[in-house]
């Protein structure tokens, strides 16, 4: 299968940094273990998807661009194929729809992969999941790592979601006459995103520095070589699942929120 994958020109990537340059300003983001990186592929980025999912992640687009030279494709939900203009946009910054097709087409061509297992569903955070990785059992990335032999940097993000105060999230949604309406037309309940409180009461986030972590690269192939061993992925799955958390909880611990 062949994924046509879309690369901004030089002078579009220039501009995208300008353009996120006033907010690495106020966020002021730190970013560890970049050494840790490996100079070969093929590389999947494996993190935790914080709320709203946009106001972290293209600083570390920008960064690992910018210092390693790499430009990552992200697996994006399948939600965000659903609005034209936006997956347009999405498509031209390197971004597939995330189908198991597409990341391993992405692999075979040697592509760096940033996939946040947690999806959709992770980034519509519920009050008292702050930071929570909601993984459930899914298992895809580890098959794909271990099909395709693949090296996974694990990485920790923080900083976003001290930012805001959940004030309704989809749980008092669907218990509205509307949610239910909502519900009943089969429309994706687990992604509806939360009203949010922030720096007096507004909806701009209150300032706050950003944090990213990446952690030592876990290699597949130590976890056996075949991709259907329901037991070999679900042990990668937890060791990578183990290595975000515990960056997670080493930023917030010296960078409380």
């Amino acid at each position: 299968m062949t994924v046509h994958i879309e690369r901004p020109s030089g002078r579009e990537l220039e501009l995208a940094l300008a353009m996120l340059e006033p907010w690495r300003r106020v966020t002021r983001p730190t970013f560890e273990g970049l050494e840790r990186v490996p100079d070969e592929g093929p590389l999947l980025f494996v993190g935790n998807h914080t709320l709203f999912g946009v106001l972290d992640v293209p600083l570390f687009f920008g960064e690992l661009y910018q210092r390693k030279g790499i430009f990552l494709r992200a697996l994006a939900d399948h939600a965000h194929y659903r609005l034209p203009v936006w997956r347009d946009l999405l498509t031209r910054f390197g971004a597939v729809d995330g189908t198991r097709e597409n990341c391993a087409a992405l692999m075979r061509a040697g592509e760096p992969i940033l996939v946040f297992p947690g999806g959709g569903r992770e980034v519509a955070k519920r009050k008292g999941e702050r930071y929570q990785l909601i993984w459930k059992e899914r298992l895809g990335f580890a098959r794909l790592a271990i099909a395709h032999r693949c090296t996974i940097v694990p990485f920790a993000a923080t900083g976003v979601e001290g930012m805001f105060d959940i004030v309704l999230d989809a749980n008092d949604f669907l218990a509205t006459p509307i949610g239910k309406a909502y519900q009943r037309l089969g429309l994706r309940a687990d992604i509806v995103p939360p009203l949010v409180r922030a720096a007096g009461s507004t909806l701009l986030p209150r300032p706050a520095q950003l944090h990213f972590q990446i952690g030592a690269p876990i290699r597949a192939a130590e976890h056996g070589g075949d991709p259907d061993d329901t037991a070999a992925a679900k042990a990668l799955r937890d060791v990578v699942r183990a290595a975000v958390r515990s960056g997670i909880d080493d930023l917030l611990d010296r960078y409380p929120e």
